[in-house]
């Protein structure tokens, strides 16, 4: 009950600082209940006064909550099936940015999680050069037993993050609870699943020997490609709260200008950023999900270098088609084929018709070739797409939306190298060098061979199936009886115990009911 009042005290802030930057102004009234209107009504009567229509109001709220709410708000920046495009808008200006902490204090994290001193670690450590919500970055020098130094970047944990993003999270989890006592309708937003979905995704953040492995795994990923690099990990001196890597000196892609004055081509660097995420997205199925300026530079041979891999993106086979198949389809207006694909990989419910959802998807490729090509954006098209989707009843998939919210940062970082980068003509030899190579003759052998060593396995496990097939009905026919009689009776034991657990269930929604009107 202590809980519950700490939680309910806490949540009242969340709420006030909500409605205080103005923030309640991208809830629909017409979706809520009568009460709930009026709450919203009340609420909105906080609003500070001099916000006008443009202000980043949700953006502005999570960023007086503190490091946790910018950290979910930067998440529901990427779900705008869940908060809507204009509230993703508004939370895309999020900043995580913040002053770093003291120098003795990333010291003595470092020899606490690598267990030396840091003078035995490194021969040199500096200040912070770059701070965040979840840690701050350091400059090392390291010196190989042949006695050659080497520059590191140093990811310091900030201290008391983990805790502090674990007490919010039970703030949140016990929102989406109230939140769904008052007004069960807004389940269909499930907002109980996205905070969990956030908890594990921070949960994995703040473990950096995960990010090490996710730069490992794209590192390997891409060791044949000449355009792109990632920073090599340094295992020896990686711990939960500590990530050394390999130090690569380049320049940020914040400025056109800047790149040509140090002899880079921003065209040919706009073009790299495109393919790169395809290749990574399609050909691999695993891509960085955070391509904003500030984690890619270019070093001093032209190549793209990617930073921070906290934010990352997988997509199945299936995924990895369908996009394929969906670009090089809008590419050669062949609208039944984009609309196929969406029935083979199940995306759309077979009582629809083909023909008409080919029809819907006209509607979106033929405006797009009435103009230049430079005017066209592939992450317009993929978001016009997904809306028609709905129509058809096609549910929601996470990791598209991930794949298409990604997509709008790499084409904004692109067009800012480039702005008549001809998106289509770009992305093409990507898409069909994957199409070549999986759906042509030699993607189908290797289909066709995967297939029989499947079914090599499963002939062969036919014995020893079979052998244990036999052991259990040599005991079922032994049992007889007395185990008929044991499965009734744990059969009445959980018929009991299902009733006692629903009258629980409804004991605990009916305290949560009075909970949550008592806090109003």
């Amino acid at each position: 009950m202590i809980s519950a009042a700490v939680n309910l005290f806490r949540g009242a802030r969340v709420g006030f600082v909500l409605a205080r930057e103005g923030a309640l102004a991208f809830a629909d009234p017409s979706e809520l209940p009568p009460h709930l209107r009026l709450a919203l009504r009340i609420g909105r009567t906080l609003e500070r006064p001099g916000l006008d229509d443009g202000a980043a109001r949700l953006s502005a709220a999570m960023t007086r909550l503190g490091p946790s709410y910018v950290k979910f708000g930067q998440f529901l920046a990427t779900r705008p099936d869940i908060v809507g495009v204009r509230a993703a808008f508004d939370l895309e200006k999020l900043q995580d940015r913040v002053p770093p902490f003291p120098q003795a204090v990333a010291l003595r994290t470092v020899e606490a999680a690598l267990g030396k001193p840091v003078s035995a670690l490194f021969v040199s450590f500096s200040e912070p050069i770059a701070a965040a919500s979840i840690a701050q970055v350091h400059k090392a020098i390291v010196q190989d037993p042949d006695g050659t130094q080497r520059a590191l970047a140093v990811k310091v944990m900030r201290p008391g993050v983990r805790e502090r993003f674990m007490r919010d999270l039970e703030v949140m989890r016990f929102m989406a609870r109230v939140v769904h006592a008052l007004s069960p309708q807004a389940e269909r937003l499930r907002p109980r699943e996205v905070v969990e979905i956030l908890a594990r995704s921070v949960l994995m953040e703040m473990d950096f020997r995960l990010e090490a492995a996710a730069a490992s795994e794209l590192a390997e990923n891409t060791k044949d490609d000449p355009d792109f690099r990632v920073p090599r990990p340094e295992w020896e001196l990686t711990a939960r709260e500590v990530l050394s890597a390999e130090w690569i000196e380049g320049t940020r892609l914040h400025s056109a200008a800047e790149l040509a004055a140090r002899g880079h081509d921003p065209q040919t660097i706009g073009r790299t950023v495109i393919q790169s995420f395809l290749r990574h997205a399609i050909r691999d199925g695993f891509f960085h999900a955070d391509m904003h300026q500030g984690n890619l530079l270019v070093d001093a041979e032209g190549r793209l270098v990617a930073v921070d891999f906290g934010i990352m993106g997988r997509l199945g086979p299936n995924e990895r088609r369908f996009l394929a198949e969906i670009l090089l389809g809008f590419i050669l207006r062949d609208y039944r084929r984009v609309a196929k694909v969406h029935f083979e990989a199940g995306y759309v419910p077979a009582h629809h018709s083909v023909e008409d959802f080919a029809q819907a998807i006209r509607a979106i490729g033929e405006p797009i070739h009435q103009r230049r090509a430079d005017e066209i954006s592939m992450a317009k098209v993929l978001t016009l797409l997904f809306d028609i989707t709905a129509l058809f009843d096609m549910s929601t998939r996470t990791e598209l939306v991930m794949l298409q919210k990604t997509m709008v940062v790499v084409e904004g970082v692109a067009r800012s190298l480039d702005p008549r980068l001809d998106m289509w003509t770009t992305a093409e030899p990507v898409v069909r060098a994957w199409i070549a190579r999986n759906m042509g003759p030699v993607g189908r052998a290797q289909s066709g061979l995967e297939a029989l060593r499947v079914v090599s396995d499963v002939v062969s496990d036919i014995p020893d199936l079979a052998t244990r097939l036999k052991r259990v009905l040599v005991r079922l026919d032994e049992a007889g009886t007395g185990d008929a009689r044991r499965l009734e009776h744990f059969a009445r034991q959980e018929r009991q115990r299902a009733i006692w657990l629903t009258l629980a269930l409804w004991g605990i929604a009916v305290g949560a009911l009075m909970l949550a009107f008592r806090g109003l």
